[in-house]
C-alpha cells in the first residue's frame, strides 16, 4: 500500500534522474538539504532584519523563495534541483520568521496573540491541507511546483499595505518615521494620539541606549540571558524533532498516503485553536509544558497498542501531533516575549534555526523504524516529555509587557535581579514610553 501510494507522486521524479537502486540515498538527502537551507535562513534572517528592518527583509526573502521556486521548475539535473531547493528553504523560513516578528511588534497584545496562533498558524495549516489536494490532482511534479509558486506573486501589492515596525524604528533612533506610523495607526483605529509621543530628553536617552548594534553573542551576554537562550534552543530543537518526526512518518502509517497527510494537516487546526485559548488564559510555561506532556505521553503509549488495531494507532499518532503542534505554535509567542526589541528577531531566528537542526535529524528517527517500529515513538516521546519538564524552569512572560532593553528581561528562577546603571532609563521613564506607544 505504501509503495503504491508513493508511486503515484514520486515515480516520475525518481526515474527522471535515476534516483533508485544505488542512488536511492539522494531522495532523503534532498529533503535534508532543504532543511539545511531552512536552518541557514533561520540564522541569517534574524540578524538581517534586526540590522536592515523587518519590512525590507520580509519582501526580499519572499522574492527569493518565489523566484528560485520558479527557476527550480526548469531543473535539468538532481544537483541543480537540490541546490535551488536549499535556497528556497532559506527564503521560505526567513520570510515566515520576519513576518511573525513584524506582526508581533505592530499589533496590540490581544490581537498579537490571535495573529501568532489563529492567524499565522491556521493559514499554515490550510496550506498544509491544500498540499495533498494539489498533489492528488496534479501528478506532474513540475506543474505541481508551478501551482505552489504562483501565489507568491500575489503578495507583491502588500508592499504598499504593510508598514515597517515602529518598535524597530524606535530601536534605531528613527523617531519621526515611527511617529508617522503610530499616528496613522491611531487614526485608523479611531484613537486620538497624544500631541507629544516622544520628548527631546527621552529621544536623546533612547538614542544613546540604542546606538550599539546587536550581535548574535548578545544572546549570551549575561548568565541569565545565556541560560534562557540555551534552554530555548533545546526547547525548539526537541519540539521540532517530535513535530517533523510525526509528519515525515505519515506515509508509513496504515492507509492512503493522501488521506493520512490530510489528517496530519487538519489536526493542526484544533491544535492552534487550543494554543490560542491557552495563551489568552494561562501562563506560557504551563501551557507549553502541558501540551508537550500530552504529546509525548500519547506517543509513548503507542507501543502498547496491538498491531491489528491500526485505527487506534493512527488516532494516537494524530493526538500526539495535536499536543506537539500546540506547543510548537506557542513557542514563537513565548520566545518573542522573552527578548528585548533590539535582539528579538535575532533570538527568534536563532531558536528557529535550532528547530531546523531538529528537522534535519528527524528523518533519522523515522528510519529507526526499520529496526523496531516502536523505537521512533519511544525516542520522540521521551525527548518530548523531557523538554516539557525543562520548560517549567524558564521565566514566565504572561501578563508582562514586551521588554525593550536587556535590563528589562525576565530572570530565570534562582537568579537574583542585578541592576545595571549604564545608559538605563528610570522605571518611570520606561513606563511613560510604554504608555505613549500603547495606542498602536
Amino acid at each position: 500500500m505504501i509503495l503504491r501510494n508513493r508511486e503515484c507522486y514520486m515515480l516520475l521524479f525518481l526515474l527522471q534522474w535515476n534516483l533508485v537502486c544505488d542512488d536511492d540515498w539522494k531522495t532523503p538527502l534532498t529533503t535534508s538539504l532543504f532543511f539545511v537551507g531552512v536552518l541557514i535562513g533561520s540564522f541569517i534572517s534574524g540578524q538581517l532584519s534586526d540590522r536592515f528592518g523587518r519590512k525590507s527583509i520580509l519582501f526580499a526573502t519572499m522574492a527569493v523563495q518565489t523566484g528560485f521556486s520558479f527557476v527550480q521548475i526548469f531543473s535539468t539535473s538532481w544537483e541543480m534541483f537540490t541546490v535551488l531547493f536549499l535556497i528556497v528553504g532559506m527564503g521560505q523560513i526567513s520570510n515566515y520568521v520576519v513576518a511573525f516578528i513584524l506582526g508581533t511588534e505592530i499589533l496590540g497584545k490581544s490581537v498579537r496573540i490571535i495573529f501568532s496562533t489563529l492567524g499565522v498558524c491556521i493559514f499554515f495549516a490550510i496550506g498544509y491541507m491544500l498540499l495533498p489536494l494539489f498533489a492528488y490532482f496534479i501528478r506532474d511534479w513540475r506543474m505541481l511546483l508551478l501551482a505552489l509558486t504562483v501565489p507568491g506573486v500575489l503578495c507583491v501589492p502588500l508592499w504598499w499595505v504593510i508598514p515597517e515596525s515602529p518598535r524597530w524604528l524606535i530601536s534605531q533612533g528613527r523617531f519621526k518615521e515611527a511617529e508617522i506610523i503610530i499616528r496613522k495607526a491611531a487614526k485608523t483605529n479611531g484613537i486620538v494620539a497624544p500631541a507629544l509621543l516622544f520628548d527631546s530628553t527621552e529621544m536623546q536617552d533612547m538614542k544613546l541606549q540604542q546606538q550599539q548594534k546587536a550581535y548574535i553573542l548578545d544572546l549570551f551576554r549575561t548568565r541569565n540571558i545565556a541560560v534562557i537562550t540555551v534552554m530555548s534552543l533545546l526547547l525548539w530543537m526537541l519540539t521540532s524533532v517530535g513535530y517533523f518526526g510525526l509528519s515525515l512518518n505519515t506515509p508509513n502509517l496504515h492507509g492512503n498516503a493522501y488521506v493520512n497527510c490530510f489528517l496530519s494537516a487538519i489536526i493542526e487546526v484544533p491544535a492552534y485553536v487550543i494554543a490560542w485559548l491557552l495563551l489568552r488564559t494561562l501562563p506560557r510555561r504551563y501551557s507549553i509544558s502541558g501540551t508537550l506532556f500530552l504529546g509525548g505521553g500519547v506517543i509513548l503509549f503507542i507501543q502498547l497498542v496491538p498491531t491489528d488495531l491500526h485505527i487506534l494507532s493512527v488516532f494516537l499518532v494524530m493526538l500526539g501531533k495535536f499536543g506537539i503542534t500546540s506547543a510548537f505554535s506557542m513557542l514563537y509567542v513565548y520566545t518573542s516575549e522573552l527578548y528585548p526589541t533590539i535582539v528579538r528577531n535575532m533570538a527568534v531566528g536563532a531558536t528557529s534555526m535550532s528547530s531546523r537542526v531538529g528537522s534535519i535529524i528527524a528523518p533519522y528517527f523515522v528510519y529507526l523504524g526499520a529496526y523496531d517500529r516502536f523505537l521512533p515513538y519511544i525516542l520522540m516521546g521521551s525527548l518530548t516529555v523531557l523538554i516539557g519538564i525543562l520548560t517549567l524552569f524558564l521565566p514566565e512572560s504572561y501578563g508582562n509587557p514586551l521588554p525593550e532593553t536587556f535590563d528589562q528581561m525576565l530572570r530565570v528562577k534562582g537568579f537574583r535581579n542585578r541592576q545595571h546603571t549604564n545608559h538605563v532609563r528610570s522605571s518611570k521613564e520606561i513606563e511613560d514610553t510604554r504608555t505613549r506607544i500603547t495606542p498602536l
